[in-house]
């Protein structure tokens, strides 16, 4: 087999793994910041803490599997491929998203969430449009 393409799909399905949590997390802090009932607040806080820390290694092996490929493509190829650069600054945007959820769950869980569900709203869609970019330029490279 192709070490090229296993490392390929294992980059993918990792990424797709992790797009899920990241999808369906910040849907739990617009519940969350709707919600009222402490025993169900407390649910929240365990849900989203576990959703958060169930994905994080996926964010980890994209990075990893992402890097091995440009590894293998080789400096030249890396180099010459600005479509690339352009993803990798959304990939960067990505995990600063990432990161800024353990802020967002650290304030649920200290009870000092300030935010709106509208504010979550917005916030769930970002992924969304990132993720948008990162496969156009991936897939039709168009510089």
């Amino acid at each position: 087999m192709n070490t090229l393409l296993i490392i390929k799909a294992l980059h993918v399905s990792f990424m797709v793994a992790w797009f899920a949590g990241i999808f369906y997390l910040p849907r739990l802090f617009v519940y969350h910041a709707d919600n009222k009932d402490p025993a169900v607040d407390t649910q929240f806080k365990v849900m989203e803490r576990r959703l958060l820390y169930f994905v994080t290694p996926f964010a980890v092996l994209t990075l990893v599997f992402g890097l091995w490929l440009i590894h293998l493509y080789g400096s030249a190829w890396f180099a010459a491929s600005s479509w690339l650069h352009y993803k990798l600054v959304l990939v960067t945007l990505l995990y600063i998203y990432h990161g800024y959820c353990f802020k967002l769950l650290s304030d649920f869980k200290l009870g000092k969430n300030s935010k709106s569900s509208k504010f979550y709203r917005f916030f769930n869609e970002f992924p969304v449009l990132l993720l948008f970019g990162i496969i156009f330029l991936a897939i039709l490279k168009p510089l």
